[in-house]
Formats: structure tokens, C-alpha cells, sequence
């Protein structure tokens, strides 16, 4: 009996110290205080991914940053909410950063998110080739938005023009174009990777696959300030480790990239989903996320055609490289990648 008691005691008190140890770095993290930062994702698309994983697998919190990760919806929305203050950093595409900066804006893209137009042409059992397009009606999101540019990109390779032998609609969104497809009421659609890889489940062909058509163009980056950046480096190269981290996870822990990509697209079709994580986190999403002087570029002429304001700026303005330049010089890059 008393063996019995001294044997439980002696169970508890390593239980004890075991819970003492286990809780040892959280303890030192309440008391060292995690720094409580916004980050903001524009899109509940599969480019954003790398911030939701971050999010989802402590990453951020590894950093020591206690992260409220929100969803402000279109670029040039978010780039507003870094303008206003209430938020420092977030993922968006290049051309909202230019537009803010020609207006007067200090942002600058910290890091490549996409440097590719991830868009293809879907079209209707009718079309077998690009030439069947010539006087039919074919849909973007926006005149203007980046299935606009993909679609004009393209056509450039193409025997039939935009406007000259297509109608061009302006629908809305994905799900619009993919019902008006289905409908009958367009006969081809440029739709994004995921309303793609739906539609060639649904028997529909895509013709053309903007993203390897060698265009460089910055469909998302993580984005910031030049005055946050010189206030609060510190801050913006752990949020930078976070996600080039994230990005890593993503690619070496395939199941939980696929379970996170399934609770931000609120989709638990596992085949769509392991679908969406090669194309992203496989292909478009760059493994170290430099940011794209070239891509901005693309995106600056673009503006510049429309803004002869734009005209008298460089890309390389809009772009900072020195945080992820840091990143490798310390060996972070390195030691995630050996």
C-alpha cells in the first residue's frame, strides 16, 4: 500500500513537471509577448494560400506574432485599408499597388505571391479551335480586371480579336461566366484554375492556358509601406519568414495544404482540391517569392496605356527586395530549402 502511494505520487509530480515542460514555450511566449499585428488576404482564391497556412500551422506564431488574419475583398480595397493605417501588410495584386502609388501611396511589394495569369479559355461543346470563336460572345469578369488583360494577352496569338471579331461581356465573377456558359448564353469563358478544373469535370475543353504563355505578371504579392517598413522592420521580416515558411509547409505537408485550401474554399472534394494544390502550390506559387521587378512591369504598361502618369515611372519603384535579399543572406531561405 504504501509503495502504491509513493509510486502514484511519483506519477504526478513527473506528470506535473511534464506539463510544466511541454508548456515552457508558450509560458515564455505570454511572457516575452507576441507582437499583435493585421495581415490582410484579398481573395478567397488559391494564391492567398500561403497566409492561411501560415495562419492555420502557428507559423506566424513560431515568429512571435499574434496575427488577426482578415479578408478584405479586391485589390484595390486592400491597398485602401493599408492607406488607412488599419492594417500594415497585405496580398493583393501588383497593379492595385502601382494605381495607389501613382495617386500619391508609398506601398511596395515585398513578395511574389503569382507571377503568372492563372486563366484559361473555357468554351462550349460548339468550339473546337480558337478560329470557330470569330462572331461569337465570350466572357470576362471586368473589362479592365486581369481576365480582360489574360483574354487581350492572348488574342495577340490569335487569329480572331477581341472586339473586331468577338463579343466581349463583362459578367461579374467566375460562378457568372461558368452559369452563362452552361446556359449557352456565351460560348467561351475566361475562367480562373479552380472554375476550370469544375468545368473540365462538366465535360467542358479550355483551348488556351494563359499562365504558360511566358507572361510575367504580378496576380498576387505580399504588399506594405515604405514608411512601415523603415518604423517597423523588424516586424515586416517576420511576417516575410512566416510566409516563405508557410509556402515550404505548404508544398512538404501536402495533406494539411489540402485540408487548408478546403476550408478556405469552403470545397471538401478531396480530387478538386489535391487539383488546386498542384496547380498552386506546385506551379504557380514561386518556392522562394522574390518580388518580380518583371512582373511589375507588365502591369505598369498596362496602366500606362490608360495613365500618362504612369509613363514617367519605373517598376523598380514599386518593388523592395531588400527584406527577402535579408532573408537569404541570414540562411533562412537555405536552411527551410536543404
Amino acid at each position: 500500500m504504501e509503495d502504491s502511494v509513493k509510486r502514484m505520487k511519483i506519477f504526478w509530480i513527473l506528470a506535473v513537471l511534464l506539463s510544466v515542460w511541454d508548456s515552457a514555450p508558450a509560458l515564455a511566449q505570454v511572457r516575452s509577448g507576441s507582437e499583435k499585428v493585421r495581415v490582410v488576404y484579398s481573395a478567397i482564391g488559391s494564391s492567398q494560400s500561403p497566409l492561411w497556412i501560415a495562419h492555420e500551422a502557428g507559423i506566424f506564431k513560431k515568429h512571435g506574432l499574434d496575427v488577426d488574419l482578415l479578408y478584405v475583398g479586391g485589390g484595390s480595397r486592400a491597398a485602401q485599408v493599408i492607406l488607412s493605417g488599419e492594417v500594415p501588410v497585405a496580398m493583393f495584386n501588383g497593379g492595385s499597388v502601382i494605381s495607389a502609388d501613382i495617386s500619391g501611396a508609398d506601398l511596395v511589394n515585398i513578395a511574389s505571391g503569382m507571377n503568372v495569369l492563372p486563366f484559361f479559355l473555357v468554351v462550349g461543346p460548339s468550339i473546337k479551335q480558337i478560329e470557330d470563336l470569330k462572331g461569337k460572345r465570350i466572357a470576362v469578369t471586368r473589362i479592365g480586371s486581369s481576365t480582360d488583360f489574360a483574354l487581350r494577352f492572348a488574342a495577340e496569338k490569335w487569329p480572331v480579336k477581341p472586339e473586331r471579331d468577338l463579343t466581349v461581356l463583362q459578367l461579374g465573377g467566375q460562378p457568372e461566366m461558368m452559369a452563362a456558359l452552361k446556359s449557352g448564353a456565351i460560348q467561351a469563358a475566361m475562367l480562373n484554375a479552380e472554375f476550370t478544373i469544375l468545368a473540365r469535370r462538366n465535360g467542358y475543353r479550355d483551348l488556351a492556358d494563359v499562365a504558360s504563355m511566358g507572361l510575367a505578371f504580378p496576380g498576387s504579392g505580399l504588399n506594405t509601406s515604405k514608411s512601415f517598413i523603415k518604423s517597423r522592420r523588424d516586424t515586416v521580416l517576420r511576417i516575410l519568414r512566416a510566409y516563405t515558411e508557410s509556402i515550404h509547409y505548404g508544398i512538404t505537408n501536402k495533406s494539411f495544404g489540402v485540408a487548408v485550401l478546403g476550408k478556405y474554399l469552403k470545397n471538401q472534394d478531396r480530387p478538386f482540391l489535391e487539383a488546386v494544390h498542384e496547380l498552386y502550390l506546385g506551379g504557380y506559387i514561386p518556392k522562394i517569392p522574390y518580388p518580380s521587378v518583371e512582373a511589375m512591369k507588365t502591369a505598369l504598361d498596362d496602366i500606362a496605356q490608360r495613365d500618362p502618369r504612369a509613363r514617367t515611372m519605373r517598376a523598380e519603384q514599386f518593388v523592395d527586395a531588400s527584406l527577402m535579399q535579408e532573408l537569404e543572406k541570414e540562411g533562412f531561405i537555405k536552411q527551410l530549402w536543404k
